[in-house]
């Protein structure tokens, strides 16, 4: 197996963040990376597929609402139950819940108010596939930038999701403790990123790709490579 994974991102009408995650596939991890309009339908030869962030189809009904029912839709659904992997950022997190590719909803933000910040995450279920690359640390920080990413899900739902390991990230402090000061949306148990059972489809409100390019970085011990971990990770799931 080659040391890249072929790249696919599928563009929405809307969408403002694919191609900041293009930059980050192709030019600093040299991966084959698409854009791919919605309409698309034949994803067989790519590896990882991104629903990035933005407003797809301008947010009307809800984000993520209309998007659902765009073609590619049915293809990223084959290409999760065929295994391979599938990444849903802000708005593509939001697209992948009205799909029931994962559980819940993200609705309106606690103060309904969009926020534009900087969080810190904890990571969860560290035997995950997309957590590989991130070694012994715990907590990393990540942009967020959403008005409806206060995550939802009844309460059997959000036991099934604890119990079965799918949280990957958790709002928290800096030293990694969950608290109410930490939640910046409302989210039910701060929680910022889920997979699905298998885990190969992840949802994320935090933007990955905002943290990933090393001229941003201050040092090696900072948060600013901390997104480009996540993408490594998967290459490093891929070669075993």
């Amino acid at each position: 197996m080659s040391h890249a994974l072929n790249v696919g991102i599928v563009v929405f009408p809307g969408s403002n963040c694919d191609r900041d995650v293009a930059y980050v596939t192709s030019e600093l991890l040299q991966w084959p990376t698409q854009l791919l309009w919605h309409e698309e339908t034949n994803l067989s030869d790519y590896d990882l597929i991104v629903l990035p962030g933005g407003f797809s189809f301008g947010d009307y009904l809800r984000c993520g609402a209309i998007a659902r029912f765009s073609p590619i839709m049915a293809a990223v659904k084959d290409h999760a139950a065929a295994g391979k992997w599938v990444l849903g950022i802000c708005n593509g997190f939001q697209i992948l819940t009205e799909a029931k590719l994962l559980p819940g909803a993200l609705v309106r933000n606690r103060d309904l108010h969009f926020i534009c910040d900087r969080v810190h995450l904890r990571l969860e279920a560290k035997e995950r596939p997309w957590l590989q690359a991130y070694g012994d640390k715990t907590v990393i920080r990540l942009p967020i930038a959403h008005g409806e990413g206060c995550y939802y899900a009844d309460p059997a739902t959000l036991a099934e999701l604890e119990t079965n390991r799918q949280v990957l990230f958790r709002y928290a402090d800096a030293q990694g403790n969950v608290t109410p000061e930490s939640n910046p949306n409302g989210s039910l148990n701060n929680i910022a990123g889920i997979c699905n059972a298998a885990g190969n489809v992840l949802g994320m409100m935090p933007h990955p790709e905002r943290a990933a390019d090393p001229v941003l970085s201050h040092s090696p011990s900072d948060h600013t490579l901390d997104g480009l971990q996540l993408f490594k990770s998967l290459l490093d799931a891929a070669v075993g």
